[in-house]
């Protein structure tokens, strides 16, 4: 079968930044574009080294979603961004 296509890539703007904090894949995006979100909502459970890790929202805002399910993070890399 035939690679699967690279997602368009996501004008993410100045808001604040959620970056992965290792490397790891992502399991379940509990947000959607342009939902609103509270600070400690969990925005995104990622899986490392066989262990699931939940990524909490560190202020209030609307989200962009950057990273989608099954994908692959390295650390620093961007998950979403709130504005």
């Amino acid at each position: 079968p035939a690679p699967a296509a690279a997602p368009a890539p996501v004008a993410i703007g100045d808001g604040t930044k959620v970056t992965a904090p290792m490397p790891g894949t992502v399991l379940a995006v509990n947000v959607s574009a342009g939902q609103s979100v509270n600070e400690g909502d969990v925005l995104f459970i990622l899986e490392a080294m066989k262990m699931e890790n939940e990524i909490y929202a560190p202020c209030d805002g609307t989200v962009t979603v950057v990273a989608s399910k099954g994908s692959t993070v390295n650390t620093g890399d961007v998950l979403v961004s709130i504005s």
